[in-house]
């Protein structure tokens, strides 16, 4: 019988209300189950973790996001890295190696979380900075565990009745309609409906499910459950319960898509060059 692998103690700091820094840790040449089990842990634990001045090929982000399971091939092609379809890579460095002037999604600039108008909804997300603005273009992270712990019995008990309708053409066109979805996008991702409180697989604890891809309430008049849906969004996110981070190269994040919301900071594509590869496993149905 082969000897389990110790999981190691992690070097931790604090980045916020949630998340931390894990230190000392170099992902570039692949880990050991030890080292992975004390992450998996840590991710649970915290729903953030940064790692920086991590020198990470394509590949090697994928085969680390694959410890986490399934990674999603996004539908958003255009998107795609040449070599590894599961990469998203938003960029807008040109040819020529300079600013293009182009916000490669506004979509992002809207607290979100990944991949909720999907059935199957985002697990983890796991992002790899190539070069970030000198201003701007940092992320916020939003815990919707304490979104939910902090409204009141009455509210938890009428909001647990509800299901959103999530829709990626509606928010895609919403904010970046110059680029909209292709009509066999649009096939292959319909709209799905989610709860608005669901209940981590892991943890089982309660959470708030939303941001700007839900559209509207199933089973209401459709304007109704459109302003439902934006009231709450409105008001769930407060300072309290925010971590930002700024970019710098070499940074790589994982976070917990099923309890966290994120956007990123704007910045000048004209003027600063922002390169971000991205990929994201792949969850459960919630409940």
């Amino acid at each position: 019988m082969t000897a389990a692998i110790a999981a190691p103690t992690l070097d931790t700091r604090p980045l916020g209300p949630f998340g931390v820094e894990i230190r000392g840790v170099d992902l570039g040449g692949g880990i050991d189950d030890g080292l992975g089990d004390a992450i998996g842990r840590a991710f649970l634990d915290h729903q953030l973790l940064l790692f920086r001045d991590q020198a990470l090929n394509p590949a090697a982000q994928v085969a680390f996001a694959r410890r986490f399971g399934e990674v999603q091939v996004h539908v958003m092609n255009q998107y795609h890295d040449g070599g590894l379809p599961e990469l998203y890579v938003l960029s807008n460095r040109g040819p020529d190696g300079r600013p293009n002037g182009r916000h490669p999604d506004k979509g992002t600039l809207y607290w979100h979380t990944d991949n909720s108008w999907s059935r199957v909804t985002g697990h983890a997300t796991f992002l790899y900075v190539e070069a970030a603005p000198a201003e701007g273009g940092g992320t916020e992270w939003a815990d919707m565990y304490a979104a939910y712990d902090r409204l009141d019995p009455a509210e938890r008990d009428r909001l647990s009745g509800l299901r959103a309708v999530h829709n990626l053409d509606f928010s895609r066109t919403r904010r970046h309609g110059h680029d909209p979805m292709t009509d066999e996008q649009r096939r292959q991702k319909p709209p799905v409906d989610h709860p608005i409180v669901r209940t981590h697989p892991e943890t089982g604890r309660k959470c708030l499910y939303l941001g700007d891809h839900a559209e509207t309430i199933q089973g209401m008049d459709y304007a109704e459950g459109r302003a439902l849906v934006q009231a709450i969004n409105d008001r769930i996110v407060t300072p309290d319960i925010v971590t930002g981070h700024r970019w710098r190269a070499g940074d790589f994040v994982v976070w917990d898509n099923r309890c966290l919301l994120h956007r990123a900071q704007p910045y000048d594509p004209a003027k600063d060059i922002r390169v971000i590869r991205r990929c994201t496993t792949l969850g459960e149905v919630p409940h």
